[in-house]
């Protein structure tokens, strides 16, 4: 970090920074890119998808030959979203049974699908209808009527509201009468009927069939029906969770609920409180025109990144109304997060240059242009290195406390109406987290404990603890890795200054963001992951030729500065 009312100089040992980066990609790619050597924690996934289109005529054709069913117009623009069932893919994961289960049941009942949503052209309501994602089999369907009892009552369950008996839905229909109607079905999904094992009583809900012979380890292929107005309302065959496993998952949800909103939202919010005192106090050094440029980037690209994720919000069966309601209650969140963020860069570069040091260089600077190119520079090194430490860290958590993730289609590229925008959120997260829990926390830190490793931990927990609704269990591993990852981030910022952690960590997450892109394998998605991992280089070229020597402005004077504590 520069002392303030000095030439810029960047000081940093590159040969020795780049040998650490390239150790850092070899391990990267060793323990995420390699299928051999890859954690399943961290991996990510190369596989050959369908696209969109073809799982639409997949779905139509087998709607044509639903009961009850009128298929819309081709005009008609179906919604396609990406599912998964994450239960017993982190059953699979957590017992080391997801290979076995790969090779041996994933092509007949997949744990990821596209879901198509087909309007009913003349009941209203929609057909849902499950594709697998690698081969285009139709797996599963569920056919919705806007006057279904069925709709209220899954509703009420969720909330864990008392509901009225789905015996009452399905019109109390008589066993032998679902069981006539699900055998249809059956054959025409390929089942042999008589060799099922009926697991339904009379007068209970539903229809369920077990299968002995499809096994693994705890869990049996397990085939289930609804049934409404005297027609098969839906079919979903897949294998049974142990209820071990999803108590465990209900528990670890629960503290991962208490970790975030008691631990990161509310002391997040302490720190904005003190950023509005300190922006007050610091404003004879700096300015109120510091960050309004990030502040604004920064809610530009959340605000993208949300709009981005409509098709999951559809999916979830929400009004017009109530989307525009939610999307009214984000925007509001989302400025209250960008004045946030505004006051804690102004606060932090006054509280920063009242002490002598100059981790934020303006413009016209001397060596400004210069410094951000080695800023730039530097920050590549750096998520190189970041990239080999997060995958070794994840290898000895995966064999210490028995890490383990699962899938989720809240965050998945496939459910975004468009992919390619995606590692927008990389420069969210890189200005917003680097303002709030490294430029000002770090400081405000030093003034509490006056110790530096201790003000760079304390909010450095507070970050991690934001992290710990991830589907990655036990909810510890994240905290544990974002702690290392944290301190190494507060390292960036005290040796090279703000800028340059803000490109760490723009980079680190435009890499993981972007090869998400590229391993969906189209031609758009490739050039647009290529393209975001390239950005901060271009931005930070862009910089350095705005900002030539000829226009920098000598300092007047050399005030004194204090030693950090």
């Amino acid at each position: 970090m520069n002392p303030l009312g000095q030439p810029l100089q960047f000081k940093a040992n590159f040969m020795r920074l780049g040998l650490l980066a390239v150790i850092g990609l070899i391990l990267f790619f060793v323990f995420q890119i390699f299928p051999a050597t890859s954690s399943q924690t961290t991996e990510i996934s190369s596989a050959a998808y369908i696209s969109k289109e073809q799982a639409v005529q997949a779905a139509r054709s087998f709607a044509a030959s639903v009961d009850d069913y009128t298929l819309p117009s081709s005009a008609n623009r179906p919604l396609v979203t990406y599912q998964t069932h994450s239960d017993i893919y982190g059953y699979m994961a957590k017992t080391k049974q997801l290979d076995t289960y790969n090779k041996q049941w994933e092509k007949t009942y997949p744990y990821d699908v596209y879901r198509v949503r087909l309007i009913d052209q003349d009941k209203g309501g929609y057909l849902n209808v499950d594709v697998h994602m690698k081969t285009g089999k139709v797996v599963a369907f569920k056919h919705v009527l806007p006057s279904s009892m069925y709709t209220a009552i899954e509703s009420q369950q969720e909330q864990g509201i008392p509901t009225t008996s789905e015996s009452v839905a399905e019109g109390h229909m008589p066993l032998n009468e679902k069981e006539t109607l699900a055998a249809g079905i059956l054959k025409e999904f390929g089942y042999d009927v008589p060799a099922l094992q009926l697991d339904t009583r009379d007068g209970e809900p539903g229809l369920k069939y077990t299968d002995a012979s499809k096994t693994i380890g705890d869990s049996r292929l397990e085939l289930k029906f609804t049934f409404e107005n005297g027609a098969v309302r839906s079919f979903d065959p897949g294998f049974s969770v142990p209820k071990a496993h999803t108590d465990y998952v209900k528990d670890q949800t629960q503290l991962a609920n208490w970790l975030t909103y008691g631990g990161y939202a509310f002391l997040t919010f302490v720190l904005g409180v003190l950023a509005i005192i300190y922006s007050i106090l610091a404003r004879a050094n700096t300015s109120f025109k510091r960050g309004v440029i990030l502040s604004i980037v920064y809610f530009a690209a959340s605000m993208i990144g949300t709009l981005n994720m409509l098709p999951l919000f559809q999916a979830q069966g929400l009004s017009s109304f109530m989307l525009a309601f939610l999307m009214l209650i984000q925007t509001g969140l989302t400025i209250v997060m960008s004045v946030t963020i505004y006051l804690s860069l102004v606060a932090g570069d006054g509280m920063w240059r009242k002490i002598g040091w100059n981790p934020w260089p303006r413009a016209k600077e001397p060596g400004y242009g210069k410094y951000v190119l080695h800023s730039m520079y530097t920050g590549y090194l750096w998520a190189f290195i970041l990239l080999g430490v997060q995958s070794v860290l994840f290898f000895i958590l995966e064999r210490s406390i028995g890490t383990w993730s699962t899938t989720s289609a809240d965050q998945s590229t496939y459910n975004m109406t468009y992919a390619w925008v995606f590692p927008i959120m990389a420069w969210m997260a890189g200005i917003g987290e680097e303002a709030v829990y490294r430029l000002f926390g770090i400081r405000m830190m030093q003034k509490v404990v006056r110790n530096t490793f201790i003000a760079c931990l304390i909010p450095t927990i507070i970050w991690a603890l934001g992290h710990t609704l991830y589907p990655i269990y036990p909810v510890i591993t994240r905290p544990i890795e974002l702690t290392v990852i944290g301190l190494l981030f507060s390292l960036i910022m005290l040796r090279h200054g703000f800028i340059a952690v803000v490109f760490a960590h723009v980079i680190f997450d435009s890499l993981l963001m972007g090869l998400s892109l590229i391993f969906m394998g189209d031609a758009l998605n490739i050039g647009a992951g290529i393209f975001w991992i390239v950005l901060p280089a271009i931005v930070g070229y862009v910089i350095y030729r705005f900002n030539p020597k000829q226009k920098e402005k000598p300092y007047v004077t050399t005030p004194h500065h204090e030693v950090l504590q």
